[in-house]
């Protein structure tokens, strides 16, 4: 199980290099962190879960994951995503991100994942909720870019990770600093894994030195360093 802001990451680089140097297959389940901890609740099990740190804690404190495997991998951050080849707008200040917001046809957000959970509070509080809301367009999960790609969107709204994820999508930017938020993730062996052995070199993986560049080339800052 894992967050979609590892996407990128583990896709592109770190899946095929783990599955070339053994005899592992991953089957990786991606879903935001509030599904997956809704899952979790339900008795959904796997080897190792990645998820932002907060959700981490409490899988800690229940002994549902083992907290002496626990690994802090890389930071998220949101941005703004447009369609591959069109004018990016101007998100440098709060002002002009707020601009571009009102001025959009239409916003894509998700309405299940940590970034559009912060973004529906956001608008809030700079007073745009209506004009964005008017014309948003929100999904349960998964990627907003893929809205845009589309044509049913013109601005989509997520972790520039996830952002990254969708063909014909290009990253304007992150958001403004003084509207920002950092999201954590974390990685742990499930207390009840069914393959430990395997769990254990997916984890040697994801806090190595290659993962820490698979994490800065997509879309994340590597905490490996910092850990």
């Amino acid at each position: 199980m894992s967050g979609l802001a590892l996407e990128v990451a583990v896709n592109r680089w770190l899946k095929p290099a783990f599955e070339a140097a053994s005899s592992y297959r991953l089957e990786i389940d991606w879903r935001p962190t509030t599904a997956i901890m809704k899952s979790i609740a339900e008795g959904q099990r796997a080897d190792v879960v990645i998820a932002i740190n907060g959700a981490m804690d409490k899988l800690c404190a229940d002994g549902i994951v083992r907290p002496e495997t626990r690994v802090c991998l890389a930071d998220s951050i949101l941005g703004v995503g447009v369609r591959e080849g069109a004018p990016k707008p101007d998100i440098s200040t709060v002002e002009a991100f707020k601009r571009t917001l009102v001025a959009a046809r239409a916003v894509a957000y998700s309405r299940a994942g940590a970034s559009g959970i912060y973004f529906t509070g956001l608008v809030e509080r700079l007073g745009i909720a209506a004009e964005v809301n008017a014309r948003a367009v929100t999904i349960p999960m998964g990627f907003t870019g893929e809205k845009v790609a589309s044509g049913e969107a013109d601005i989509a709204i997520q972790q520039v990770s996830e952002l990254m994820s969708v063909p014909g999508v290009a990253v304007a930017g992150p958001f403004p600093p003084e509207v920002q938020t950092v999201s954590t993730f974390d990685a742990a062996i499930f207390a009840d894994a069914a393959n430990a052995e395997g769990a254990a070199a997916w984890m040697a993986l994801l806090a190595s030195p290659s993962a820490a560049k698979a994490y800065g080339d997509g879309g994340l800052v590597s905490r490996l360093a910092q850990s």
